[in-house]
């Protein structure tokens, strides 16, 4: 893996799509910090990205608390030489009927999707000006963040927001050198995937394969998406091709929508 001089941090790295994406990256050439609140699965991941020829960092962040995350960033400057790119991938699921949201839930999933997105971009944004350059800011939203998705009132409320704070950064940085950008996957081979779908499938008394059913049915090439997939289209937004693009959602469904 020949280095491209570049840094990347990945939040939510260490298991499902971020997993796929740090391999990615570091694949890419960039030396990657695979930011997690589950360290283990970190160092999993740093072991496999070492493994293969690659540069990688485990660095526990939790992605609700805005000092974790700054601290974050700046362990992976101070440790990698630089930074570059973000990705806020870090996210929670939880399966919610409208009437089983509770205030506490609201303010976890809340905390998590949508301030931890805010502090990545906020992290990132001061260290590229303190380094003195452009970057990329790539947030994860979701194909339930591109239309609202049966029993996901929460989920898909914190993934139309990225979307739109993502168009915000957009505007406000580009005059900065600063593109910002998200991905929205579809129905991914993920454990928490696969926890919705049994909670759907349980919540009508059906099956797990019938929960996951209940979302997989409209995608268009017909099979469930794997981590890799998503991590490929990242892998475009961290790259030099797309830097002429900002502001835009970038659908890696299988063709469950069309824009």
């Amino acid at each position: 893996m020949a280095s491209n001089g570049k840094v990347a941090m990945v939040t939510g790295g260490g298991q499902g799509i971020g997993e796929a994406i740090s391999k990615r990256l570091a694949q890419d050439g960039f030396a990657v910090a695979v930011a997690d609140l589950n360290l283990d699965n970190a160092n999993k991941v740093v072991s496999a990205i070492e493994a293969a020829g690659g540069k990688a960092l485990a660095v526990k962040t939790d992605v609700a608390d805005r000092d974790s995350v700054f601290n974050a960033v700046n362990t992976t400057a101070d440790k990698l030489g630089g930074f570059d790119v973000i990705v806020n991938n870090a996210g929670l699921g939880p399966t919610t009927p409208i009437d089983t949201i509770t205030p506490e839930q609201f303010d976890t999933v809340y905390h998590v999707n949508v301030a931890g997105t805010l502090w990545g971009i906020q992290a990132a944004h001061a260290k590229f000006k303190e380094l003195g350059h452009g970057g990329k800011i790539i947030n994860a939203t979701s194909q339930a963040g591109v239309v609202g998705n049966p029993n996901l009132a929460l989920y898909s409320g914190t993934k139309f927001a990225i979307r739109g704070i993502t168009q915000v950064v957009a505007r406000d940085l580009a005059a900065e050198g600063i593109t910002a950008n998200a991905y929205a996957p579809g129905i991914v081979k993920t454990p928490m995937m696969y926890d919705i779908a049994h909670k759907v499938g349980q919540n009508a008394g059906k099956s797990d394969e019938w929960g996951m059913q209940t979302f997989a049915k409209d995608i268009t090439l017909g099979r469930l998406s794997e981590p890799e997939d998503v991590a490929n289209g990242v892998a475009f937004l961290a790259g030099p091709d797309s830097n002429y693009i900002t502001g835009q959602t970038l659908e890696v469904d299988g063709g469950m929508q069309f824009h």
